[in-house]
């Protein structure tokens, strides 16, 4: 009998794992909306991420900060960087992120791809992940010889795996050893649920060929230039879309051959507009990348969701709001994870889109701190002003990369109320910098720039008044 009540409670066990989703957060680099063909792209070609929409849900209103540091720490936090955003390449030690999170309700976690957030050794264990491999973990992911300096993101890359580094030499590509590492890890894992963060290398310039593209020298150490050296950045765009749209297969194909694909929930985003000078032609029009500013081709991002085993009436296009800060609590709940403690509420999972009840998802407008600025938009609206709340003008949107500047004095009566809102909630979300960081990191928050002296028509510098 007492046989017999073992094997009832280790097949209960074995059940309860199968049951509880394993989760991959896929994040591009420097991939913005229009990026994707399933979004209207008519240069970029996605055909597996185009498919992973048509059997998921596919987000029209998605919203990131208009550059990495700060999007990489609101969609790991869950928070407004109003609260922790301390500088550029940082994140504050003292943060809870999901990683933290899942691994506390027993996920095996991983994160491989672009780092950024803090040179220390530990750094991505001691924010949760247990496995790690990274480019620009340790060092700055660059070289020098013969007096030039070379990226080292793509070809010939230099990693570190558990804060260990390693060059490469031999022609290896840097996403493809990424994605090699998510893959191990998926299936090393694949008796247990886990968590995997892969925010990607691509598409970030420079603009480079892949091994897929017809110029690819497996030779070169990288590129010499930030932008890229090798003078055709729309091609090598269009390639390293499509390289990381191949990369987004390869996973999906791993955890079909792991026996996990259906119990898998699969996210999929961006974490800032693309880049200049990328020009996309898109519905009948052309987007030109935005990244680094407040503007819709700068924090309008992909979001496609895919869940087999999880999601109602697969296939659906919504345009309900999301933000980053709503990965954190998307994740708890999904692993049955408990929040962080005291956090911030800035989140709303969309757990319910997914189970097409999105009327019990409360999520009336998004919420951008970058630099100065402040965006707080709703779906057709938006704000943008000094963090201080000065010089704020109302855009209205047709649609994605359709807004118009609206006057004060063109405004209606409805408009200047809206206008009121966005305004309220700007002023009372001012009131929370740096709530919640701790006194370390306030000593080392990012100071704003000072404009540079401007010239006089003969090309002197102006004596400052």
């Amino acid at each position: 009998m007492f046989r017999v009540l073992f094997i009832f409670l280790l097949a209960a066990v074995g059940t309860a794992h199968a049951e509880t989703p394993n989760v991959v957060l896929i994040m591009a680099d420097d991939m913005g909306y229009e990026a994707l063909s399933v979004n209207g792209s008519e240069s970029c070609k996605t055909p597996h991420l185009d498919k992973l929409a048509a059997g998921g849900v596919r987000f029209t209103n998605c919203f990131a900060n208009p550059l990495c540091t700060p999007s990489r720490a609101k969609i790991m936090t869950g928070q407004y960087n109003v609260r922790n955003y301390v500088k550029f390449g940082l994140l504050d030690r003292g943060q809870t992120t999901f990683a933290h999170q899942l691994k506390a309700a027993g996920y095996a976690t991983c994160i491989a791809g672009k780092w950024q957030l803090g040179k220390q050794k530990d750094a991505p264990q001691h924010f949760g992940f247990e496995q790690s491999c990274l480019w620009q973990h340790t060092r700055g992911g660059r070289s020098k010889k013969d007096g030039k300096t070379f990226d080292r993101r793509f070809v010939n890359p230099m990693l570190e795996f558990n804060g260990e580094e390693k060059d490469y030499v031999d022609g290896e590509y840097g996403p493809q050893l990424c994605t090699d590492f998510v893959c191990d890890f998926i299936d090393q894992n694949k008796a247990k649920p886990f968590l995997v963060y892969y925010p990607m290398i691509l598409t970030h310039c420079p603009f480079d060929p892949t091994p897929d593209s017809s110029d690819w020298d497996a030779k070169r150490l990288g590129s010499t230039t930030y932008k890229g050296d090798q003078n055709d950045p729309q091609r090598h765009f269009r390639d390293m879309a499509a390289y990381a749209d191949k990369l987004v297969g390869q996973i999906v194909q791993q955890l079909e051959e792991s026996g996990i694909r259906d119990n898998t929930l699969l996210i999929f985003t961006g974490d800032n507009g693309t880049d200049k000078p990328i020009v996309t032609p898109w519905n009948g029009t052309e987007v030109v990348g935005g990244k680094g500013t407040m503007t819709d081709m700068g924090t309008r991002v992909p979001l496609i969701a895919s869940w087999p085993a999880g999601i109602e009436q697969t296939g659906r296009v919504v345009d309900d709001l999301v933000e980053f800060c709503d990965m954190m609590p998307t994740l708890c709940e999904v692993a049955g994870a408990q929040l962080p403690v005291n956090y911030s509420g800035d989140g709303s999972s969309i757990i319910p889109i997914l189970k097409d009840q999105a009327s019990a998802r409360k999520k009336d407008w998004i919420y951008i701190w970058y630099r100065g600025q402040v965006i707080v938009r709703n779906q057709q609206y938006s704000l943008l002003a000094k963090t201080d709340g000065s010089d704020a003008k109302l855009t209205r949107y047709k649609g994605p990369f359709d807004g118009k500047k609206l006057a004060d004095t063109t405004l209606s009566e409805p408009e200047h109320a809206i206008k009121r809102q966005l305004e309220a909630t700007l002023a009372r979300l001012a009131k929370t910098r740096l709530s919640s960081v701790s006194k370390e990191a306030r000593d080392q928050v990012e100071k704003p720039k000072k404009a540079k002296p401007k010239k006089n028509e003969k090309g002197e510098k102006k004596a400052k008044q």
